[in-house]
């Protein structure tokens, strides 16, 4: 059952003379290059918000249906269906949940988006730097003690955000987290955007609904089958208004939302409730082959995450390889692969690349990887690979001084040399991407570990997003003094 999937295929195929929005008009204006590349179906289909498709945000008719739908296969009381990606989810979330000078609880490797939320909102953040694993060079996400520790030293925080899982499939301690936020009557939002397949197979780890979240924002388009940008938030329980929820997506979405993004989540939620299982355990299956597979590769390592104090479940289907002992760093690896042996990864970070599976893959596709890999350990790397970032200090809790974010977004910013900004207050975003995870935000110190990390990034052949200067002889600081 497909509400407003089939709904808009059949207005899709209706004889009409269109006097509305979009002016490619049914695709018949629509350049033809598009159309020869793509067809025509998908560009009638393109329809706005007309009276039997329903309205985003004042659902009564096809959208309502097709939410509530949605909210009975995730376990949620409430979904609302979301064109502007897990972005505008987070940044809701918060918006409803914290306002100026009041205090939220978030990881330090929270995505970016997270940042934008607190700008919005003007909330001041309690970053904890989650825990360190210096043998992958890779953060998972918070334990429940130091979530219980921050709130001890900070009782006024009124929202706590947890990642759940990582980019890697660790996942935190939910169960334990919402206890702990419960117990102050203060909200748990887990951004899930990577964990959206959960639901589906008794393999997978459990959903953060199903341990006690009281809002959950996962990116449909990456796990399973919705268009890129088509993402869903769930609510449940009553420490988080409903109604909040829907004005600050009025906010953050567009008021043109795309019926072919929020079709595609009607489809691929009836997709997962009628075939999830056994497409999942397919994936699973495709997913053990793959990793023994390249184990027996000289030269690789795989990631397989041991449950460990604060960490429960590990989400099998993300493929992570340390490739480093044959002379590589990530990023010449990926660059490799993509180039040359036609295999692309979703994240190479310094040591490290990360694969997501879905049961969109095929044998094939994993037969590729297993080739291209062993390719790869048949060639020299240009310059063999010498660690060079930093080692992270433990776990510490900290907010930002002076300034939140929204403050600094609002501040007067001027360039210095790079050389000369360690002690300053950061002026700008500066995020390598993907993962999307800042380094250093507006309103943060900057110190010299930080630097020396932008700087490794950008040597090892990684993206930095944000920065003014990409060359990194500059950063722009706040003269706040």
């Amino acid at each position: 059952m497909t509400p407003l999937f089939s709904k808009l295929l059949e207005l899709s195929q209706k004889k009409h003379a269109p006097f509305y929005a979009p002016g490619h008009k049914l695709g018949r204006g629509i350049f033809h290059g598009l159309t020869s590349a793509w067809g025509t179906a998908i560009f009638r289909a393109d329809l706005p918000e007309l009276p039997d498709l329903d309205n985003l945000f004042a659902p009564e008719g096809v959208i309502e249906e097709a939410q509530d739908l949605a909210a009975q296969t995730f376990g949620a009381d409430r979904t609302c269906f979301l064109v502007n990606g897990s972005t505008c989810g987070l940044i809701a979330s918060i918006l409803a949940t914290v306002g100026d000078g009041e205090k939220i609880l978030l990881p330090r490797n929270i995505h970016q988006s997270a940042i934008a939320g607190l700008i919005h909102s003007g909330a001041m953040p309690v970053f904890v730097d989650p825990p360190y694993d210096p043998q992958w060079d890779l953060n998972y996400g918070l334990t429940p003690d130091a979530v219980a520790e921050a709130l001890k030293l900070h009782p006024d925080i009124q929202a706590v955000v947890i990642l759940s899982p990582t980019y890697q499939g660790v996942c935190p301690d939910v169960g334990a987290i919402a206890e702990i936020t419960h117990t102050r009557n203060v909200p748990l939002i887990v951004d899930e955007a990577h964990g959206s397949h959960f639901k589906f197979h008794p393999d997978l780890p459990p959903t953060a609904l199903e341990l006690g979240a009281d809002l959950v924002i996962q990116s449909t388009h990456k796990t399973l089958g919705a268009m890129t940008q088509a993402s869903m938030l769930h609510v449940q329980g009553s420490r988080i208004s409903h109604q909040k929820i829907s004005r600050a997506l009025q906010l953050v979405e567009s008021t043109s939302p795309s019926y072919l993004l929020l079709a595609s989540l009607d489809a691929a939620r009836e997709q997962m409730a009628t075939d999830g299982k056994s497409l999942w355990g397919e994936t699973l299956e495709l997913t053990n082959f793959a990793r023994q597979e390249l184990k027996k590769i000289s030269g690789i390592k795989v990631f397989d995450f041991k449950h460990q104090s604060g960490f429960k479940y590990f989400d099998t289907t993300r493929l992570t390889i340390d490739v480093t002992n044959l002379g590589f760093t990530g990023y010449e690896a990926d660059e490799i692969l993509h180039k040359e042996l036609n295999v692309t990864c979703e994240l190479p970070l310094e040591k490290t690349l990360t694969f997501i599976l879905t049961f969109g893959n095929t044998k094939a596709d994993i037969n590729q990887l297993i080739d291209a890999v062993k390719k790869l350990g048949d060639r020299p790397p240009s310059q063999p690979y010498q660690p060079k970032t930093n080692p992270h200090k433990q776990q510490t809790i900290h907010h930002l001084p002076k300034l939140t974010p929204r403050q600094a977004f609002y501040t007067d910013n001027f360039a210095i040399p790079l050389e000369k900004s360690s002690g300053k207050t950061c002026g700008e975003l500066i995020c390598p991407y993907p993962p999307g995870i800042p380094i250093l935000m507006p309103g943060e110190i900057i110190t010299k570990d930080k630097l020396t990390r932008l700087q490794n990034t950008l040597n090892l052949g990684g993206i930095i997003t944000g920065i003014t200067d990409p060359t990194l002889k500059n950063i722009q600081i706040i003269d706040h003094d």
